[in-house]
């Protein structure tokens, strides 16, 4: 097996994970039917529950503050609190005084789901919390709140990306969060494949992050660390958007260098198709708007047989990790041909060698830029994922080169083209009803989706740095402005056109 450990930090990540975990629950066959593409062992983990009974629950870290959990417990129905929670131990023999907060009702939707009765549809007014519609159990140490901070408060808001350097630090001195959160989970592993950690970028989960991916890199150096970043594009004032954007400029200057990929997605994204209409106030729409690409497009990495997704992101140097994340929606229409309608029954990849007529520049979704002029970028790599239709070009001979990729980074190099990767799977994206029923506005087959993501690496990212440059070099105080300024830099160097690394020259 090759297991994946996820940890997701903070509210917005957390929105985005239950999407996420929701699909991969849906994907689970059972007795009488045909066997999933899916490897559900990739991200989930067996266990034993209150009862003695198996359990299957995700391999996950969930980190969130103070009231952000909503009505989620830490222990469920399938596990009991094992540890004594009584007053007194002994510890103080005074008068109690107990307070305690209204609790959290839970919703109709959860109410069905433990009553085993067809759940009610869900809406931007009854999802309050990212446990609203969560649909699977967690293990008890995948729940770590962090009672140092409270959700949204307005006394101490866990905005300052040194906050969560700090917090971490703090917590890690005390606790030592490896050993305490991740070590439990990695351990269970046969052969563990990679960190993958959804987290926002420009707030203190930033600094959380960043930290929390040293001590990951220091721990487990030989395991791809895949960050997925997410950013607030909603406007505001504009301290606000300043503080924001100086938070971006830290994480990608401490993150992208460390991580094997590191992906910023814009919630919203600036620009919707007509097929796509979201409610920007409601994070339960704009993460399920984000699942669809992120999901689909990580695909791969559990489906069988096994493909080595870290390889086809390094590239043709291992040197650019910071990826764009696109996708676009394929129309039932376009299945109708004769040649889409024989689609292969198989998940297949395949390679580009020089040849960058399959590459994509226009999609209906860009999750990850403002500018939409990424038709006139130079594309470094480009991993693309299709989900049930195949792609147009599908008829075109592709010739394997198994076994030569010092050959294909040569001719690469030679010619100036990029690289290139194409999966397809006729496994097609589900719609869910934890998903919002009406965010797809054009014709919907069977509540499925054909769909095709891609993770690219190009010039627009260079773009991107250089105006966090500038603000960092106008607001960042003296003392870290320099080495910031001189760090972000360097990385958006190696996304200019016309940049070689040293390997480059290396005739071997």
């Amino acid at each position: 097996m090759h297991e994946i450990v996820t940890l997701q930090l903070g509210q917005k990540a957390n929105y985005l994970a239950t999407h996420f975990w929701n699909l991969q629950e849906s994907y689970f066959t059972y007795t009488g039917q045909e066997e999933s593409p899916v490897d559900h062992d990739v991200h989930f983990r067996p266990g034993v529950g209150a009862d003695g009974g198996e359990t299957y629950t995700p391999r996950t870290l969930i980190y969130d503050l103070k009231g952000a959990f909503g009505t989620l417990r830490k222990n469920n129905a399938l596990y009991e609190l094992s540890e004594d929670l009584a007053s007194g131990q002994g510890l103080w023999d005074g008068r109690e005084i107990l307070q305690k907060l209204d609790p959290i009702l839970q919703s109709d939707y959860q109410k069905s789901l433990d009553a085993g009765t067809p759940a009610p549809q869900l809406s931007a007014e009854t999802v309050r919390f990212w446990s609203d519609y969560n649909r699977v159990f967690y293990h008890p140490r995948s729940i770590v709140q962090l009672n140092e901070y409270e959700l949204n408060s307005n006394i101490m808001p866990f905005e300052d990306w040194n906050l969560g350097e700090d917090l971490f630090n703090d917590l890690d001195k005390e606790h030592d969060l490896l050993d305490r959160d991740v070590r439990p989970f990695a351990e269970e592993c046969d052969q563990l494949r990679a960190l993958q950690i959804f987290t926002s970028s420009d707030d203190a989960w930033g600094g959380f992050t960043a930290r929390y991916v040293d001590r990951l890199v220091d721990e487990y150096g030989k395991k791809a660390v895949l960050v997925w970043a997410i950013e607030d594009g909603r406007r505001a004032q504009h301290s606000a958007k300043l503080k924001r954007e100086m938070n971006k400029a830290r994480s990608v200057y401490s993150i992208s260098p460390e991580a094997t990929m590191y992906t910023p997605i814009m919630e919203p994204p600036t620009r919707l198709p007509s097929t796509i209409q979201v409610n920007y106030s409601s994070e339960w729409y704009t993460s399920a708007l984000i699942s669809m690409a992120m999901e689909s497009v990580t695909l791969p990495t559990r489906l069988r047989p096994y493909q080595n997704f870290e390889s086809l992101l390094a590239g043709d140097d291992s040197i650019r990790r910071i990826f764009e994340l696109q996708a676009s929606i394929i129309p039932p229409e376009d299945q109708k041909t004769p040649r889409q309608v024989s689609t292969r029954q198989s998940n297949q990849i395949e390679s580009s060698g020089p040849d960058s007529s399959k590459i994509k520049t226009e999609f209906d979704l860009d999750f990850s830029y403002e500018s939409s002029s990424s038709n006139t970028s130079h594309i470094f790599n480009q991993l693309q994922v299709y989900r049930g239709a195949e792609p147009d070009d599908e008829d075109e001979e592709e010739q394997p080169l198994e076994g030569n990729l010092g050959i294909l980074r040569k001719m690469r190099l030679y010619n100036s083209q990029p690289m290139f990767h194409r999966f397809h799977t006729p496994l097609p994206y589900p719609i869910l009803d934890s998903f919002p029923n009406d965010i797809i506005t054009s014709p919907v087959t069977d509540d499925k989706l054909n769909m095709v993501s891609a993770l690219t690496s190009s010039t627009r990212t260079a773009d991107r740095i250089k105006r966090l440059e500038a603000v960092a070099g106008r607001v960042i105080a003296v003392d870290e402005r320099e080495s910031l300024v001189n760090g972000l830099g360097e990385i958006r160097e190696s996304y200019e056109t016309g940049w070689m690394s040293d390997s480059d020259f290396d005739d071997d």
